[in-house]
């Protein structure tokens, strides 16, 4: 089962639909503010790793449907700065190196984000972010049976069935932020997985505010460090 070139895919898609939509209107599509922080970002390996695309683009729009038009113009609005998985992993270390500096030790390791990784681990920590978006988009309890249907006749169009299954699972199961913070292996994951759950959700909303909080708990991210990855999604909304 591949993941990486999914997400990859998933976290440009809202970007996509925002620049189709702001040319529509007569708008100007927006630019990657990130490009200059990505390049060279992991010496090729996530590259490797998000080899095709084909597959991944059906599945994206398969969990377009289940983020609906709002979350991905949401989405979309950071998207165009952030730039797929790899900013995600340079956000993740830019929050978790900060978070080290605060706690004033003298030596720290190098944070072993997804933008820093092997392919086969790329791949370990794809899957873990990609439950927390599955999870974090159903956090304001809007996926009806309707477009269950919808969601699962697009993943029935993968060619991948071990990822079509997953995906199918994840969905129809109950909301669970212990189940997702299970997946999380390393510090690192954990803080990507939280980032990519505060990048999809509306703050604001008192449901997604409180699945966030309980997400964070059961990932057991300090406060400090919590603080750190939502300041990190503010700037790029900025």
């Amino acid at each position: 089962m591949k993941t990486s070139g999914l997400l990859d895919q998933l976290l440009k898609s809202g970007q996509d639909l925002l620049q189709k939509q702001q040319s529509g209107m007569g708008g100007k599509p927006g630019g990657g503010g990130l490009s200059d922080l990505l390049s060279g970002v992991g010496g090729g390996s996530l590259g490797k790793a998000l080899s095709g695309s084909g597959n991944s683009a059906l599945a994206a729009g398969a969990m377009g449907l289940l983020l609906g038009n709002r979350k991905m113009r949401k989405m979309g609005g950071k998207a165009v700065t952030y730039g797929g998985l790899a900013a995600l992993g340079v956000l993740a270390y830019k929050a978790y190196s900060n978070w080290q500096a605060q706690q004033g030790a003298a030596a720290q390791q190098t944070p072993q984000t997804i933008d820093r990784l092997p392919p086969a681990e790329v791949e370990v920590h794809s899957e873990g972010i990609l439950k927390a978006l599955v999870a974090a988009a159903k956090a304001d309890g809007h996926v009806d049976a309707r477009e269950r249907q919808l969601i699962e006749a697009e993943l029935g169009k993968l060619a991948d069935a071990d990822l079509q299954q997953w995906l199918e699972a994840e969905l129809n199961k109950p909301l669970d932020p212990a189940d997702v913070a299970s997946a999380a292996s390393t510090p690192e994951m954990a803080a990507e997985m939280y980032l990519a759950s505060v990048l999809m959700v509306d703050e604001e909303h008192f449901m997604e505010r409180a699945y966030l909080d309980e997400l964070a708990r059961c990932l057991q991210l300090d406060p400090q460090l919590k603080g750190e990855l939502e300041s990190q999604v503010r700037g790029v909304r900025a």
